[in-house]
């Protein structure tokens, strides 16, 4: 049996599929059974509970074989990131009541360093969090998502694609969800470790090759282009992150485009990507289409 967090998520979803594909039973925390109805027809058992429910996770623990984890992307943070340091120490003191045999943490390229990460702050926090926990952890340092472009679908009826990438030709680390998903089903899975590990997951993709490959999907040429500086509050605010809150993201971005997102971090390893960004289009045009 494993654990799965976020479950009616990609990564958690993704992660999910790729243990029930291998015949593993699969146990889910969620905090509203009816959203993750879809999951008990294929064999997943809910547990009831919340994230910052302590005790929750850790009955949710109990005779596991190991444990995906991972907090919520929040894209309009506290100052002080109190959200992310409460659900930390939440997990820290189920896993130390409910010791796993193994765990695997979605964390994210970046998340070595200790300023200027912006919203990734909150899984160098993560990482830092787990650094005393005794038993096998591995760390999933994964790239910008592709998914994050699905907006392009209709964005980019124009035949421009607009990103936050400057310059659009530097190629960062990117990864598709279920590339994530499947990642971390082999390390929950596979053979054990001891101590702690980081994989950097994903492949070097600039944002004009995500555009080309949009382009091929919607018969069109489009192109990738960089919004201006000025103009990304308001593109935020588009994408709902509140008014006056999209400094994290801001920061972000600022980051990822001075080239943390590169690969090789010292004492890491490395699994690259095998799903392409025209593979993740298509698949989400044909389920339109469906």
């Amino acid at each position: 049996m494993y654990l799965v967090m976020g479950i009616t998520g990609n990564v958690g979803g993704a992660t999910a599929r790729h243990l029930l594909k291998q015949g593993k039973q699969v146990r889910a925390l969620v905090r509203d059974r009816e959203k993750a109805a879809k999951w008990v027809d294929q064999g997943v058992e809910l547990v009831e509970g919340d994230w910052s429910d302590a005790a929750a996770i850790a009955a949710a623990l109990k005779g596991v074989e190991g444990a995906f984890v991972m907090l919520p992307a929040v894209w309009a943070p506290s100052p002080n990131f109190t959200e992310a340091k409460g659900l930390i120490a939440n997990y820290v003191e189920a896993l130390t009541k409910a010791v796993p045999p193994r765990v695997v943490a979605l964390s994210s390229m970046g998340a070595n360093r200790t300023s200027g990460l912006g919203m990734i702050t909150a899984l160098a926090l993560l990482e830092n969090g787990f650094r005393n926990l005794t038993f096998p952890v591995a760390f999933v340092r994964a790239g910008g998502f592709f998914e994050n472009f699905l907006f392009g679908l209709q964005a980019a009826q124009g035949g421009t694609l607009p990103v936050f990438y400057n310059p659009t030709n530097r190629k960062l680390t990117m990864v598709a969800t279920d590339d994530i998903g499947a990642e971390v089903a082999t390390l929950l899975a596979g053979p054990t470790w001891s101590g702690h590990r980081v994989i950097e997951l994903g492949s070097m993709v600039s944002a004009d090759e995500v555009a080309a490959q949009l382009g091929e999907v919607l018969t069109l040429d489009v192109k990738a282009f960089a919004l201006p500086r000025a103009a990304w509050a308001e593109a935020f605010e588009q994408f709902g992150v509140p008014k006056g809150h999209t400094g994290p993201a801001e920061e972000m971005y600022e980051s990822v485009n001075a080239g943390w997102m590169d690969l090789g971090v010292t004492g890491t390893e490395h699994v690259a990507g095998t799903t392409s960004p025209r593979d993740v289009f298509a698949a989400a045009q044909n389920a339109v289409k469906a």
